[in-house]
């Protein structure tokens, strides 16, 4: 990596960028930081935690790529029962949100045996989904589904499927933070960019594995190259949903009533603000919205 050196301490990046979460957690020599987060996730203790991953490489990440607003930039691992284990970051509500985590799934699990081959080599697949929008009708921020019968809920028709969902917009109104107990609580009060730093600071110190998931994203902060392409995986998260805003019946009628082009340079007005407070630099704002120079400037 090629670093640099500041007078400053470095700016607090977002966690659940999804490209930086991938780099923390999903690149060989961030098994600690993933299995603390596995264990956390998956509720395991100390007498049945998960103490080996495998972590599976995405070799995909090209500026085009990571440029893209459909790319899905997630962490993919596999257990040492040969369990897989998919955790992706969306932070923009895609309607549809449940059968695209299917997909997904399926994907996954297909993956595990090839062409002749006996099924019972296919794999349990457990999906992990982090989001940060309004979805199920439920109050609790971390939900598991499996494959049950309708009447008798005990009865479950295999173990090889298992979705999490764990919600952001729910974590912060859930209004009890137990992070001396509660594994998970710690990860969430890091993950999340709205947490106070003294909130921040004081899992770090609790937890070795967010210590080194903390650790490896202020190494990530110093490197121009990797700060870069974080900036334009941000605007394209914020473009996505800008997108998405005017994609629903609120905003198309705003839309409508603005007039198509004048709502769409408010959305791009909207994007370059939103990626200023996040401390994006002018030149990379200006190069991916296509707004003037000075305008943004003004935005200041």
């Amino acid at each position: 990596m090629k670093t640099v050196t500041t007078s400053k301490p470095p700016k607090r990046l977002n966690p659940l960028n999804d490209y930086l979460f991938l780099k923390v957690m999903g690149e060989k020599g961030s098994e600690i930081q993933l299995l603390g987060f596995l264990n956390a996730a998956l509720g395991r203790t100390e007498n049945d935690k998960l103490v080996s991953v495998e972590i599976i490489e995405n070799k995909t990440l090209s500026a085009e790529f990571i440029g893209a607003k459909a790319s899905v930039l997630d962490v993919r691992a596999k257990l040492a029962d040969g369990t897989r284990v998919n955790i992706e970051v969306q932070l923009s509500n895609l309607n549809n949100f449940d059968r695209r985590s299917l997909f997904y799934w399926g994907k996954e699990y297909t993956k595990g045996i090839k062409s002749g081959q006996d099924y019972i080599l296919l794999p349990t697949v457990i999906n992990i989904n982090i989001i940060d929008f309004e979805f199920l009708e439920t109050d609790n921020y971390h939900t598991v589904f499996h494959l049950k019968e309708d009447k008798e809920s005990d009865l479950v028709l295999t173990e090889i499927l298992e979705i999490h969902f764990i919600n952001m917009v729910k974590w912060r109104k859930c209004g009890r933070i137990d992070i001396a107990n509660e594994p998970l609580h710690r990860w969430l009060a890091w993950m999340d960019e709205h947490s106070p730093p003294e909130l921040v600071e004081e899992v770090v110190n609790m937890d070795k594995s967010i210590m080194a998931a903390n650790e490896r994203q202020v190494y990530f902060t110093n490197d121009e190259e990797e700060i870069r392409a974080y900036e334009m995986r941000e605007m394209a998260l914020m473009d996505e949903r800008a997108r998405l805003m005017y994609a629903t019946d609120e905003g198309l009628a705003k839309g409508r009533k603005e007039g198509l082009a004048e709502g769409l340079a408010k959305g791009k007005l909207e994007i370059a603000r939103n990626a200023l407070a996040k401390g994006l630099s002018v030149e990379l704002i200006q190069e991916i919205t296509g707004l003037d120079l000075e305008a943004i400037k003004k935005l200041n």
